[in-house]
């Protein structure tokens, strides 16, 4: 199978730059700079969270042993659900991290004119963290209660976005869909999200904004159920651009990939008018 790097579309989806050295979606090395020293400071904020004050102490009271004990279970749920909330927090801050550097270091390597396919997978920030790490309880049968909250939230919020697009009410579909991915960032809905606001933008006819929109949901997720359309949608929305190269390539990637589905039928389709060889 040949290697999809993330493809060099993202080269052709790049307006002309000017001036000072930039990325595709404009950012200098000044934007970049400041954003890694943005992610250091919320790691620091995090390492902070994760050291001890040396202030925290358990009182067990003077009762009988019946009564400290049931004081001792009561502080040991407690702290229990802590963990679990702060394993959660820790969990989320570490997957945008990954992909948050995993943007920037594509950016650099555009900027800088390197290979963009000789891109690997970004490590997990933190990576592995030897003998002396800290292993964190195992989840509980009943999530947090502020974790089964916002799982609800971001559903209700995705859900809405997803109705202004059947509506036909694309602006507010792009827009609901952007703010959606700014606020659960690496969530399980944001390929979905990228998805459906690709759709948006094309209905608006931002092919451009739409490719990248694609783009973006496909490399947020590679196998799941949304990677045949994104992958078909950018190849379309490729050969729209007026990139038939760039298109034949990525649509030939569908069927590779994702035999056997939709998808690949439509992209052999798109494949023949487009005259790919």
């Amino acid at each position: 199978m040949r290697r999809f790097a993330v493809l060099v579309t993202v080269l052709v989806l790049m307006g002309p730059t000017t001036g000072m050295a930039q990325s595709a979606d404009g950012s200098t090395l000044a934007d970049i700079r400041q954003e890694l020293t943005i992610l250091n400071v919320e790691i620091q904020k995090l390492r902070r969270e994760l050291s001890t004050t040396g202030t925290a102490s358990v009182d067990v009271g003077q009762g009988s042993t019946l009564e400290r004990l049931n004081t001792i279970e009561a502080e040991l749920q407690r702290v229990t659900a802590k963990t679990e909330q702060l394993e959660f927090r820790v969990g989320r801050v570490i997957e945008d991290g990954t992909n948050r550097i995993g943007d920037l270091e594509f950016r650099l390597v555009e900027l800088e004119g390197g290979d963009l396919g000789a891109l690997g997978d970004t490590p997990v920030l933190g990576g592995d963290t030897g003998d002396n790490s800290t292993t964190l309880p195992g989840p509980v049968t009943t999530p947090p209660q502020n974790e089964a909250q916002l799982a609800t939230q971001e559903q209700a919020d995705f859900t809405r976005a997803s109705e202004a697009l059947a509506s036909g009410d694309f602006r507010s579909a792009a827009d609901q869909f952007a703010a959606f991915n700014q606020t659960y960032p690496g969530g399980p809905l944001a390929a979905a999200a990228e998805l459906g606001r690709g759709k948006a933008l094309e209905a608006l006819g931002d092919t451009r904004e739409a490719a990248r929109a694609y783009l973006a949901s496909f490399s947020a997720d590679q196998t799941g159920q949304t990677a045949p359309d994104a992958l078909l949608l950018l190849g379309v929305s490729l050969g729209r651009l007026g990139k038939s190269g760039e298109a034949c390539v990525t649509l030939g990637e569908v069927p590779v990939r994702f035999g056997e589905t939709e998808a690949a039928t439509r992209a052999q389709t798109e494949m023949s008018a487009l005259g790919c060889s």
